[in-house]
């Protein structure tokens, strides 16, 4: 059974982990913990319950803010006029071998699920994402993803109703 969990280095194969982009690979492997015991992100990851260590994928969270003028006009209406508080997913990666099986929706959705349940304690408007390029651009877009008014590839997904 595929679980998330809180990336814990001392269970999880970070080594063992190739995504096929050398920097998502290395931060997963370096910084990941690094960052978390520093305050700047938290990363989680993916496994099968029956080989716990073996890391399928991971994303990052982290704090962030967003202009409300870079915001769609439907969005932009409710908000102050102020920079708004958001979550930022920073990474998101699955393992070369297992592409086509759709672990970056199910870890999308576990972001944005982990957003919701923390936006019950602590405010945020939106996820934002920084897509790499046009293709995941569209990856994020398929799932509601509107881009920035001014940064075509930063995007955000509003979590209120």
């Amino acid at each position: 059974m595929l679980e998330e969990q809180v990336l814990n280095p001392a269970v999880h194969d970070r080594q063992g982990f190739d995504c096929g982009v050398p920097a998502l690979n290395e931060y997963l492997q370096r910084y990941a913990e690094q960052h978390r015991r520093k305050g700047i992100s938290a990363a989680y990851v993916l496994v099968d319950s029956a080989a716990a260590s073996l890391v399928l994928g991971y994303y990052t969270l982290s704090a962030a803010e967003v202009d409300v003028a870079r915001l769609a006009d439907v969005d932009r209406k409710r908000l102050p006029r102020f920079p708004v508080p958001c979550f930022r997913m920073g990474r998101l990666a699955c393992r070369i071998d297992q592409r086509g099986r759709g672990l970056g929706k199910l870890l999308v959705g576990c972001a944005v699920d982990r957003c919701l349940t923390a936006r019950e304690h602590i405010a945020a408007y939106a996820l934002i994402v920084d897509a790499k390029d046009e293709a995941a651009k569209r990856f994020y877009q398929h799932f509601g993803f509107k881009a920035l008014m001014d940064r075509s590839l930063t995007l955000y997904f509003p979590l209120g109703r």
